[in-house]
């Protein structure tokens, strides 16, 4: 039985994988911060009482900045493969805290590193790195002869969680040529689910989708609505994770769809699964999304669980309501407008094909979002 450890594990990303290897007879460790909540709800259904037999999956208190605290853990499991997920992710938070994002996501992809090294185990261990799409800062110059970004492209990172997450890359590569280790990083493009965090762009929009169909909410505000993004489902990027460390040979691979969309239609999308059309009017900070149209069935037939609730019109949204606005406050300092990445490679070598396209992607977030909104 092969062994694995995953920081980050309570995440969206880590959550999925710990189900993948599990369901592919792993054990799996998991690495979570010390706090006064657990915050385990992605991972509670994976969790079972240590003193039964058989388990396969066991928590550990850990930080990415305490290297004594991940030498100890690794020093204990002796994992086969260690995949580090743990990060401070979130693009516009790290302008706010960029002592915080270096420490944990390049000094602590350093800890992990030099903890498989002294240990002696570099023979032993393979590491996956989280790297980001991030690190090209969709900059027109950097991309292929197709248009797209890949593992030959340069990097321009444009924010500090860019710029700790490409010290977390080249560190990686560098103990990989220095020590001859398995290490390689995972240059993944944006990927969603109805686990993302709701801070969250997607999450955020799917959440107030549901929300202000529901009554519940009376607009969605938004920041950059022409930035364009190359989304993908965790459960296709999770299953690429682990494709990355069975190869023969220890390599960096994009990850991603090849197929961008403009924040704009992600909201019409997922509006859309709920009936409700939008209209966008106006240019920049002024710019609005007003209904436009209501397929009644449809709506109805989303929004009600029973027949009963059908015929309560309290409030339903209206047409020529605007539902959506920006707010200038969301603005990034150092905008990164377009992201799309070249999936060739991890197509090629590592045989991944994903499984769900946006519109699965969105139909499958709204549900979810719907669901937990109406208990609101």
């Amino acid at each position: 039985m092969k062994t694995a450890l995953i920081t980050g594990v309570t995440g969206q990303d880590g959550s999925y994988l710990a189900e993948l290897l599990l369901e592919k007879g792993y054990m799996v460790h998991g690495i979570k911060r010390r706090a006064s909540s657990f915050n385990t709800q992605r991972i509670d259904h994976l969790y079972r009482d240590q003193h039964e037999n058989n388990v396969h999956f066991k928590l550990h208190y850990g930080d990415l900045t305490d290297a004594t605290n991940l030498i100890r853990i690794i020093q204990e499991i002796q994992p086969d493969e260690i995949y580090n997920l743990g990060a401070m992710s979130h693009v516009k938070v790290s302008f706010d805290s960029p002592e915080y994002v270096a420490n944990v996501d390049g000094l602590g992809t350093l800890r992990i590193l030099e903890a498989v090294r002294i240990l002696g185990l570099e023979k032993k261990t393979r590491i996956y790195q989280a790297s980001t799409s991030e690190l090209y800062g969709g900059l027109e110059e950097n991309k292929n002869e197709k248009g797209f970004y890949d593992e030959n492209s340069p990097f321009y990172p444009r924010s500090p969680y860019g710029v700790a997450k490409i010290y977390g890359f080249w560190i990686t590569k560098n103990y990989r040529e220095a020590y001859n280790m398995f290490a390689c990083n995972g240059i993944l493009f944006n990927h969603e689910s109805p686990r993302r965090g709701e801070t969250f762009v997607t999450r955020k929009i799917t959440m107030a989708t549901a929300a202000i169909a529901l009554g519940k909410q009376e607009c969605l505000y938004l920041g950059n609505l022409n930035s364009q993004r190359d989304w993908g489902h965790a459960k296709d990027y999770v299953e690429a994770m682990w494709r990355i460390l069975q190869q023969e040979v220890a390599e960096d691979y994009v990850i991603a769809t090849g197929v961008t969309t403009y924040i704009r239609d992600f909201v019409r999308f997922a509006f859309a699964e709920l009936g409700i059309t939008l209209r966008f009017e106006g240019k920049e900070e002024q710019e609005v999304g007003i209904i436009d149209f209501i397929d009644v069935e449809k709506y109805e037939k989303s929004i009600y669980e029973t027949n009963e609730h059908r015929t309560s019109t309290n409030g339903q949204p209206k047409i020529g309501k605007v539902v959506v606005r920006v707010d200038p406050q969301y603005y990034r300092p150092t905008e990164v407008d377009l992201l799309i990445g070249d999936p060739t490679k991890s197509k090629t070598q590592l045989g991944w094909v994903p499984q769900y396209d946006l519109a699965g992607l969105v139909k499958e977030m709204v549900a979810s979002d719907l669901e937990l909104a109406r208990k609101l």
